[in-house]
């Protein structure tokens, strides 16, 4: 498979790395928004570039004909009109804010948590804290939103999120809002934590990643199941999830 990598930091080193050991060929790389031609050898274009950027890379990388597999997050608010591109272009576009398989399987069992507590009326207090890299320029992060839509479409006290950053005062919610706690330290890779509160007792679920190998292995595997197909998939679909 030839790949071109759209964001050529961290994450697009990391996935040249596992391309490579998987016996694919990177065959272009454009960092973040620069307007350089994808190489028309292409097989299937991943863009890990920035919240700013991403939108228009994957446009265009759609209206020329390549599959693509993002994982950028804090762009999402246009992605209709990316999901509309697809249909129109006939074309093919895997989605996840999160590419680790763990960070998967910690969302079904935190739905499936939810869905259990719902009609428990003692656990009233539902927290979440995400922990990232100082160089993360979006909060909360896609995968904490994406984990507190999981929660919301299982517990019907639930409408609507609320993030605050580090040590910023803590707001005020309202009674259907899910807090959302965001941390920039250091280089942490990614930490996911979810805790259900009674008065009683506390049930926590935490997901940890050591590393980006994770994240880029679970990438270069949505890039081969990409091949050949149209339309638009997830992780769900990868992995023969029920969604």
């Amino acid at each position: 498979m030839k790949i071109t990598l759209i964001g050529y930091g961290r994450m697009g080193h990391a996935i040249e790395q596992v391309a490579h050991s998987r016996g694919h060929k990177i065959v272009g790389r454009i960092d973040k928004d620069d307007q350089a031609s994808i190489p028309s050898e292409t097989d299937v274009v991943i863009d890990f570039s920035t919240p700013d950027s991403a939108y228009n890379n994957i446009r265009r990388a759609i209206e020329s004909g390549f599959p693509v597999v993002s994982g950028t997050t804090g762009w999402t608010d246009r992605i209709e009109e990316i999901r509309a591109q697809v249909r129109e272009r006939d074309g093919a576009f895997f989605y996840s804010s999160n590419f680790s398989i763990g960070v998967f399987l910690f969302r079904h069992l935190v739905r499936e948590a939810a869905k259990l507590i719902n009609n428990l009326p003692q656990y009233s207090d539902v927290q979440m804290e995400e922990v990232h890299h100082v160089h993360k320029l979006d909060y909360p992060s896609g995968t904490a939103l994406t984990v507190a839509g999981d929660i919301i479409s299982e517990m019907d006290r639930y409408r609507d999120t609320r993030a605050y950053l580090g040590n910023a005062e803590k707001p005020t919610l309202a009674e259907d809002q899910l807090l959302i706690h965001s941390l920039r330290e250091g280089e942490v890779p990614g930490i996911h934590r979810v805790a259900f509160s009674s008065p009683q007792d506390v049930i926590r679920l935490e997901h940890e990643a050591f590393g980006r190998e994770g994240f880029a292995m679970g990438a270069v595997m949505a890039a081969e199941f990409l091949q050949g197909k149209k339309g638009w998939y997830g992780m769900e679909d990868m992995l023969h999830f029920d969604k």
